[in-house]
């Protein structure tokens, strides 16, 4: 159940018994007219653009649109009241039925309640996380983790068929520097004295890795030349780094339906295939390039090279794939990996980026416009920096690490789900302020404990009901949710399908969270006011009248309980 779409239908159909009369020309477009919560709730439940943004292709003034279409609307039982607004908005007054409509469909759906056909028959992949395989992952990686899979849940909330995929970068100079990393960590194991120099990684991580690379091929690997042994750490500490990532996501409770390596592109054709792809459509060029103005990228040369026609697909300047020297530029693999997507029949991809990636947005676009002839859109998110702070300090580096602040660190201080919801609690391209200490505050002014609270509150009044031997499985009269406490309740629950559309079309888990912050105030203000007034509280003498009231409280859980699966946080039913 949608009301807003359910009263945007109702508007259509009111336009369309005007343009049978007459009133309006036919042939109008309203894909633009829109019903939404007005701005100030004092203005009524609902508000419509309807006379607004068919008043020019109408001819018509707005107002005369709007007074008339208001009519039609009241001669509707659903709607009480119709008001003129401004130069021509409408806001709408509903009838109460439709809101205690509301609770007794959200129990009928439950956990389905506000879940969407809008994605039906479209298959998305969403790449996030595909941190270099080189040691555990730091609290950037955290953040583009849980917003990728938080966009990932809520895209199949809304009906489309997703695939969670990591790509490993595990092709480049970064896994050689870690094979001489876990080879420095295998000598000492075997109680040489080593010393880590610049560029390689110094993290403790590595020590394990060292001494299962020592129980694997015990001194074999001594005083030989690193070409007799280069590839084989190379393979043995890639394989290790990996799991060490995969149980970093499964701490967070992220499973991966796909992990791509970047190596299996390598001398197998596949780049070569792209840009033969590329080539066929005129794409590909030999050129040399302007000088880029600012910094000088490290892919530019000031010679020939094979180039990319990315200008023809929306980029600055076109781009280079292979080098003079005829290896492969760091873009070309990219390029490979995401025709490799294109030709597994995605309707569309989704990369989640580091903020530190945003001159490639353009590029990568271009090249996906090119290799999939404009078919598939693909869709960058940038996630921006997390600045951890502990007892009003910058939180100190991992010694674990080296340099770096892992997402284990911040896991093992406060737990999986309040890392996931406070990792929400901003848009993705928004820099996050993550404080211990007020994640962990009990009080209004943390989101994650506050939309707790109430859904524990609710588990406190089905345990309350119980004890007073309250039939809370008997069917409702809702009717006796009536007082504009509890219908202001009911509203917030109502906007919870829309809601979940407009997340899923932007692209945006936190308006989830948001959300959420916001339906849990308006039950805890329920609360307070039944502290206040007694023939507001969940539990009445009357046993109807605690079923119904019980009931509301019920259909609050169920969309807390929704919106925090989507956020993969675990809804509590007793705060400790």
């Amino acid at each position: 159940m949608n009301l807003f779409t359910d009263i945007r239908a109702l508007v259509v159909n009111s336009l369309e018994k005007l343009v049978a009369q007459g009133a309006l020309p036919s042939g109008l477009d309203y894909s633009n007219v829109a019903v939404e919560p007005p701005r100030d709730a004092a203005h009524g439940d609902m508000a419509t653009n309807a006379a607004m943004v068919l008043a020019k292709p109408a001819g018509q003034k707005p107002r005369d649109i709007a007074v008339a279409l208001a009519a039609e609307l009241t001669a509707d039982a659903r709607i009480l009241e119709a008001e003129v607004a401004g130069p021509g908005f409408l806001n709408l007054t509903l009838a109460p039925s439709l809101w205690q409509g509301v609770i007794g469909a959200a129990l009928g759906e439950g956990k389905d309640f506000g879940r969407s056909k809008m994605g039906q028959g479209k298959r998305i992949d969403i790449e996030f996380v595909s941190a270099n395989p080189t040691g555990p992952l730091h609290v950037g990686h955290a953040r583009g983790a849980v917003f990728g899979d938080a966009l990932a849940s809520l895209l199949d909330f809304s009906g489309h068929d997703v695939t969670r995929e990591y790509y490993i970068n595990d092709g480049g100079a970064q896994v050689d520097t870690l094979a001489r990393s876990v080879y420095l960590r295998y000598l000492e194991a075997l109680g040489q004295e080593v010393a880590f120099e610049d560029g390689t990684y110094p993290g403790d991580y590595l020590v394990p890795v060292g001494e299962a690379l020592k129980a694997k091929v015990g001194d074999g690997y001594v005083g030989k030349d690193e070409d007799v042994w280069l590839a084989e750490v190379r393979e043995f500490a890639t394989a290790a780094m990996m799991d060490l990532i995969r149980e970093d996501l499964k701490v967070l409770g992220i499973e991966m339906d796909v992990f791509f390596s970047e190596k299996a592109l390598y001398g197998t054709g596949r780049i070569e295939a792209a840009l033969a792809d590329l080539d066929a459509k005129g794409l590909i060029y030999v050129g040399t390039l302007e000088p880029p103005k600012g910094k000088t990228p490290e892919d530019w040369e000031p010679r020939e090279q094979t180039l990319f026609k990315s200008t023809a697909h929306g980029d600055d300047v076109d781009r280079p794939v292979r080098k003079s020297d005829g290896s492969w530029t760091y873009f070309s693999p990219d390029i490979a990996y995401h025709y490799d997507k294109v030709t597994r029949g995605f309707d569309a991809l989704i990369d989640v980026f580091g903020a530190d990636h945003g001159g490639y947005v353009k590029r990568m676009k271009a090249a996906v416009s090119a290799l999939s002839d404009g078919k598939v859109p693909l869709d960058i998110k940038l996630t921006q920096l997390v600045r951890l702070y502990k007892n009003g300090e910058p939180f100190k580096m991992s010694k674990r690490a080296g340099t770096f602040v892992t997402l284990r660190d911040v896991v093992d201080e406060v737990g999986p789900d309040v890392t996931r919801f406070v990792m929400l609690t901003r848009k993705n391209d928004a820099p996050l302020d993550f404080d211990f200490d007020k994640v962990l505050d009990q009080s209004k002014d943390n989101p994650v404990f506050y939309v707790q609270y109430a859904n524990a509150r609710v588990h406190s009044v089905l345990r309350k009901a119980a004890e007073a031997g309250v039939d809370t499985s008997a069917a409702p009269d809702l009717s006796l949710i009536a007082h504009e406490a509890e219908l202001a309740v009911s509203r917030k629950i109502a906007e919870w399908p829309r809601l979940i559309e407009i997340a899923a079309r932007t692209g945006e888990p936190h308006r989830v969270a948001f959300y959420l912050y916001e339906l849990a105030s308006e039950f805890h203000a329920l609360w307070n006011r039944g502290n206040e007034l007694p023939e507001l509280r969940f539990v009445q003498d009357d046993p109807k009248a605690s079923v119904a009231k019980i009931a509301l409280a019920r259909a609050v859980s169920v969309v807390i309980s929704a919106g925090l699966g989507i956020l993969g946080v675990t809804p509590v039913e007793e705060m400790r």
